[in-house]
C-alpha cells in the first residue's frame, strides 16, 4: 500500500489557476520542468490554450492541458492533488498588498469553491495578494463546503524566505543556496517578520544595519512594483517562489523526510488564528508546527508591532465570505 502511495505522488496532477498571467507563465513553466508532475492543468480566464500548446512542446513527461473560462474550471481542478492560485490583479506603484483586496477576494472565493466541488482533497497552494486575507478567505469557502482541512490550506510566503536569503547573503558575502532564514508572521510590510537570529549559517549584524536589513525585507515586493514603473509586480521571482513551495509539498507528499517550509497557515502558536511559521511538511500536508522558536528581543518587538495589522486582514477576509450572497 505504502509503495503504491508514493509512486501514486510522484505522479502528481497540479493545476495552476491563473496560469496565464505573469506569474502563471513562468510558475507553469518550473511546474513542466519537474519530474515530480506527471499532469499539469492550467486555468484562466483567457490565453490558457497558447500557454498549454507552448509549454506541451518541452521534452519533459507533464502532460499539460489548458482550459479557459468558468466553464472549463471544473474540468481542470478534477483528481488535483495540488492546486497552486496565483490568479488575481498585480499591484501597481503607490499601492498596497491590501488594495488588491476587492478583486482578488472574489476571485480566491470564487475559484476555492470550484476546488471544493471537484477536488475537495487537495492542497492549496495560494499566492494571489493580500494573502494575509485570502487563506482566510479559502478556509471559510471551503467550511462552507464542509471539507475544510487545516493541514491543506497554504498561503505562499516563500518569496520573503527567498530575499531574506538573498539579501542576507549579499551582506555576508555567502552563497544564498546555503543561507536559510526563517520569515515568519505575515505576507505585507510590517507583517513580515524575518527571524535572523534563526539564520543558518548564524550571521551578526549591528543594529542599524539589522534594522535596514528587516525594513527591506518587509518592503521588497514594492521595491520590485516601483522598478517596473506600473507594468506589473513581482512575478519571476515569485514564480521560483511558488515552485520552491509545491516541490517541497510535492517532496514530502512523496514521503520525504525533513522537508521543512515556511507558510501561512491556520496555528495555534500565537493569539492570531492564522500565523507564518516553519512547518514540518508531510504526506497529509502539515504534520508539524514547529512554532516560533526562540527570538531576539528585537524579534520579540517585530512580533507584538504586527499582530494589529495580521488580526485585522484575518477579519477582513473571514467578513468577507461571511457577507457574500
Amino acid at each position: 500500500m505504502l509503495q503504491h502511495k508514493t509512486k501514486r505522488c510522484n505522479n502528481a496532477k497540479v493545476a495552476v489557476l491563473g496560469a496565464a498571467g505573469g506569474i502563471g507563465q513562468p510558475l507553469s513553466l518550473l511546474l513542466k520542468n519537474s519530474p515530480l508532475v506527471s499532469q499539469l492543468t492550467l486555468y484562466d480566464i483567457a490565453h490558457t490554450p497558447g500557454v498549454a500548446a507552448d509549454l506541451s512542446h518541452i521534452e519533459t513527461r507533464a502532460q499539460v492541458t489548458g482550459h479557459i473560462g468558468p466553464d472549463q474550471l471544473g474540468a481542470a481542478l478534477k483528481g488535483c492533488e495540488v492546486v497552486v492560485i496565483p490568479a488575481g490583479v498585480p499591484r501597481k506603484p503607490g499601492m498596497t498588498r491590501d488594495d488588491l483586496f476587492n478583486t482578488n477576494a472574489s476571485i480566491v472565493a470564487t475559484l476555492t469553491d470550484a476546488c471544493a466541488r471537484n477536488c475537495p482533497e487537495a492542497m492549496l497552494c495560494i499566492i494571489s495578494n493580500p494573502v494575509n486575507s485570502t487563506v482566510p478567505i479559502a478556509s471559510e469557502v471551503l467550511k462552507k463546503h464542509g471539507v475544510y482541512n487545516p493541514n491543506r490550506v497554504f498561503g505562499v510566503t516563500t518569496l520573503d524566505i527567498v530575499r531574506a536569503n538573498t539579501f542576507v547573503a549579499e551582506l555576508k558575502g555567502l552563497d544564498p543556496a546555503r543561507v536559510n532564514v526563517p520569515v515568519v508572521g505575515g505576507h505585507a510590510g510590517k507583517t513580515i517578520i524575518p527571524l535572523i537570529s534563526q539564520c543558518t549559517p548564524k550571521v551578526e549584524f549591528p543594529v542599524d544595519t539589522l534594522t535596514a536589513l528587516t525594513g527591506r525585507i518587509q518592503e521588497a515586493g514594492t521595491e520590485v512594483v516601483k522598478a517596473k514603473a506600473g507594468a506589473g509586480s513581482a512575478t519571476l521571482s515569485m514564480a521560483y517562489a511558488g515552485a520552491r513551495f509545491t516541490f517541497s509539498l510535492l517532496d514530502a507528499m512523496n514521503g520525504k523526510e525533513g522537508v521543512v517550509e515556511c507558510s501561512f497557515v491556520r496555528s495555534e502558536e500565537t493569539e492570531c488564528k492564522y500565523f507564518s511559521t516553519p512547518l514540518l511538511l508531510g504526506k497529509h500536508g502539515i504534520e508539524k508546527n514547529l512554532g516560533l522558536g526562540k527570538l531576539s528581543a528585537f524579534e520579540e518587538k517585530l512580533v507584538a508591532d504586527a499582530m494589529g495589522e495580521l488580526k485585522g486582514s484575518i477579519k477582513k477576509g473571514e467578513d468577507f465570505v461571511l457577507n457574500m450572497k
